[in-house]
């Protein structure tokens, strides 16, 4: 079973920058995707963006294009996440996650808080 380590959230102003990072314990044929969710209060859980340690073209949620960027770390087993111009309503718990395919995630980390001041 993979595991996945979360770090880097934290409280930030408006328009300031974070970068969250996720561990993996192993990559394989069941891990090949790579994702960041978020999940406001009230609010269901979203993919925000995608990435595949195979290769390919990333995917970004249309409310994050040209702020946020994933990246990977092969050597690492780390994938990131880069989060510029941060609104208010990126105030988040944000969840690394892997499988497969961008349609099947079946393990996830504990999360990171994402807080952004106005």
């Amino acid at each position: 079973q993979v595991q996945l380590v979360e770090s880097g959230g934290g409280l930030v102003q408006a328009g300031g920058s974070l970068r969250l990072s996720c561990v993996a314990s192993e990559r394989t044929l069941s891990s090949d995707a790579m994702g960041w969710f978020r999940q406001a209060p009230a609010k269901e859980r979203e993919l925000v963006a995608a990435i595949r340690w195979s290769g390919g073209r990333s995917w970004y949620a249309d409310s994050v294009k040209g702020r946020f960027t994933i990246f990977g770390d092969n050597a690492k087993n780390t994938v990131y996440l880069q989060m510029n111009s941060l609104k208010p309503e990126d105030t988040a718990i944000y969840y690394c996650a892997t499988g497969p395919t961008y349609s099947s995630w079946p393990y996830w980390g504990q999360g990171t808080q994402v807080t952004v001041s106005s």
